[in-house]
């Protein structure tokens, strides 16, 4: 008999341990085939956050919720400490489901007569939450089912940070940390009693206790919260009575949305990170953007305004304004002026000098006539329409004088010039059918925008060494090119350092105690742009104000304009500026110092000088008879004298020959009409002549 019972029991066993790996290989395969659908927690809101972790900017998810990612380290201990004391005291030990919470629901169900209580665990509620369904007797097991398996799969922080992430509060607010941000105006982590109370209270009606719609049922669901969690231990008596004083938030705030533009483009560029740190001073960002709006009201109606803020030291960007409103349509605020490319006036100025300084054409304090010059067809003028004859570079490059300028990049060259500036990472835009560069490139005859000239400017305090600006704080460094050597760059910036600042701002920098700003403005033709860029060892400030339709500003100009906006942020900026560049040293080889005037050939230390490029035939303005009796035209001879060969020889933009030895080339005309003859030397020194074929 014994042995019988002891056979039935060992197949009692089997069959139960069958059972059992039955159930378990089910389950796995369930598991298998039906994963959790965790599609919500993939669709959530982007962040656009400062340095320090602070939102800049939030956006909707794709179903247009604010739904912001949360985990247990996001939010108070205390709140976590009453969610589970009022919603699931056992959540720590239970595998989805609470037995003893289904019983005693059942119990209490039964002896009202209707459902009074429920007995979803924090898992079943993030399983529902997960995949809503109607509610129905299948869709508790089915999420009691789903409760298991995200027991299974996931530990207990990873669920309660589903929870956290998921939970409703009304409206579009998802997760407790859009619910804290947008009732309360704090982070989670900050929560009190009253507050944790209160969020901990509105997911389970969340339409139905709005506080922004019924505040009173909210405070009535609150203190709901309070008096359970004081019955189970999780607050004393005394603090649960101070909450309940505490009024309840009648009210919906707005997210932060600070930095729009920059906001938008990182979203782009970082489409599946949720959060995105950047470099932005959350603080300086805020400031910059106040200023933008008080600047804008003393503009013209439809006058915009663009500013940057560099770090030098890593290039990190820490403010960043394309706009001062981006709703606003009056002043075309949904533009981006940060990367909108204008003409800039003579801000390019410094880098022409640059060049020329380490090219052994010029130094600092040689002798440079400012006098009526024509280049070929092109005669610039100064702003003032005067001429200053004979002063030195450095006092050229501080009162920003045209005709100077103009003859430095004669010499330098100006596709040498706009070749060095795109090697550098800077984006020169031609006007259409304008060719090949020339010499107004100097005076702004060419487009760029304020995030190239940012970087540009940067490189002067980097000891000529430019490279992109850095906006996110996880990007590495891009590669660095050298514009200008370490010496032309200090030279640069020593005299900018000099450069008179705007009315009224002289006696507000002597009392700040802080070092000198190299500073350079510029204006466009018929006023359309107005610049100013700082620059100290340690920032960069770039400021652009103009219409970004191109209309004209009359009297609005660079320096009186943009310049004393630029100080202003400099006022704002930590008054540690870095080391100042210095003085001008008079290092110059005595050749150097020589008087630089127009006609005259470059000195480029260690080689003779050379002859200037000139275009001898045909020359501007000329009429040629040079068609045949078919229409077509007979073969000229174009020549040239100056210059360091090969030449080439353009019209209208498009090579038409390179000559290596000779300085005349044959070109035969394709019918009447009025073409640019341009001949280029191999320094990339041009020039030309408009003519007219008949």
């Amino acid at each position: 008999m014994r042995r019988l019972w002891q056979g039935r029991g060992q197949r009692w066993a089997a069959g139960a341990a069958a059972g059992v790996a039955l159930v378990l290989g089910t389950a796995l395969a369930l598991d298998r085939l039906f994963p959790p659908p965790l599609g919500p927690l993939n669709d959530l809101s982007v962040t656009v956050a400062d340095r320090k972790g602070a939102p800049l900017r939030v956006f909707t998810n794709a179903a247009g919720a604010w739904r912001l990612p949360a985990t247990v380290d996001d939010v108070s201990p205390l709140f976590v400490e009453l969610l589970l004391a009022y919603e699931d005291r056992r959540f720590d030990s239970h595998l989805g489901v609470d037995p003893a919470a289904v019983l005693r629901a059942a119990a209490q169900n039964l002896g009202a007569g209707r459902v009074v209580s429920g007995a979803s665990t924090l898992t079943m509620q993030v399983a529902r939450l997960l995949e809503p369904r109607p509610r129905s007797l299948t869709a508790k097991l089915i999420e009691a089912a789903r409760a298991a398996q995200l027991e299974w799969r996931y530990s207990k922080r990873d669920i309660l940070g589903m929870y956290l992430t998921l939970a409703p509060y009304g409206g579009n607010i998802e997760g407790i940390r859009a619910a804290s941000l947008m009732l309360l105006g704090k982070p989670p982590v900050e929560l009190d009693a009253a507050e944790a109370a209160l969020l901990v209270s509105l997911p389970q009606s969340p339409s139905h206790l709005r506080p922004d719609r019924y505040p009173e049922r909210a405070r009535v669901a609150r203190d709901k919260v309070l008096d359970r969690v004081a019955e189970a231990g999780a607050l004393p008596a005394k603090a649960v009575a101070e909450a309940k004083t505490e009024p309840v938030p009648a009210a919906r705030l707005s997210l932060p949305a600070s930095a729009p533009h920059l906001a938008g483009r990182l979203r782009g560029r970082y489409p599946d990170r949720p959060v995105i740190v950047t470099t932005i001073d959350g603080a300086l960002q805020h400031a910059v953007e106040a200023m933008a709006r008080r600047a804008a009201e003393t503009l013209t109606s439809h006058a915009g305004l663009a500013v940057l803020v560099v770090d030098n030291r890593d290039r990190s960007v820490l403010a960043y304004l394309g706009s001062p409103d981006v709703l606003d349509d009056t002043r075309q605020g949904p533009i981006d002026m940060v990367r909108a490319v204008r003409s800039p006036g003579s801000a390019l100025k410094p880098f022409i000098y640059g060049l020329g300084f380490d090219d052994g054409i010029i130094h600092p304090l040689t002798q440079i006539a400012d006098v009526s010059t024509r280049f070929g067809d092109y005669a610039p003028r100064n702003f003032d329409r005067s001429f200053t004859g004979d002063l030195t570079v450095m006092e050229a490059l501080q009162r920003s004088l045209n005709v100077p300028a103009v003859l430095v990049l004669d010499r330098v060259g100006p596709l040498r010039f706009t070749d060095a500036l795109r090697r550098a990472g800077a984006r020169l835009v031609m006007p259409a059918g304008a060719g090949l560069p020339g010499l107004p490139v100097a005076l702004g005859g060419a487009s760029i925008s304020l995030w190239d000239m940012a970087s540009l400017y940067s490189g002067l305090a980097r000891d000529g060494l430019v490279a992109p600006l850095r906006t996110v704080r996880d990007e590495a460094e891009g590669p660095e090119h050298r514009l200008l050597s370490a010496t032309a760059a200090q030279q640069v910036r020593a005299i900018l350092e000099g450069s008179p600042p705007p009315p009224g701002v002289v006696q507000a920098q002597e009392l700040r105690g802080s070092g000198p700003v190299a500073l350079k403005t510029g204006t466009s033709y018929g006023f359309r742009d107005a610049w100013a860029f700082g620059v100290t060892g340690r920032y960069t400030v770039g400021v652009w104000v103009g219409r970004p339709d191109g209309t004209p500003s009359p009297d609005h100009y660079g320096r009186n304009t943009a310049a004393p906006l630029l100080f202003e942020l400099f006022d704002r900026l930590p008054a540690d500026r870095g080391r100042p560049a210095g003085p001008v040293r008079n290092d110059a080889p005595p050749e150097l110092l020589r008087r630089l005037r127009p006609g005259e050939g470059p000195v480029v230390a260690g080689a003779q000088p050379a002859d200037r490029l000139r275009l001898t035939f045909p020359v501007s303005d000329m009429v040629l008879e040079s068609l045949g009796p078919d229409g077509k035209g007979e073969p000229m001879t174009l020549s040239a004298s100056g210059g360091r060969r090969p030449l080439s020889w353009l019209i209208d933009g498009r090579r038409i020959a390179y000559s290596p030895i000779a300085r005349e080339v044959v070109w035969r005309p394709e019918g009447p009409g009025v073409v640019r003859v341009t001949v280029l030397d191999a320094d990339g020194r041009s020039d030309s002549a408009t003519v007219e074929i008949r």
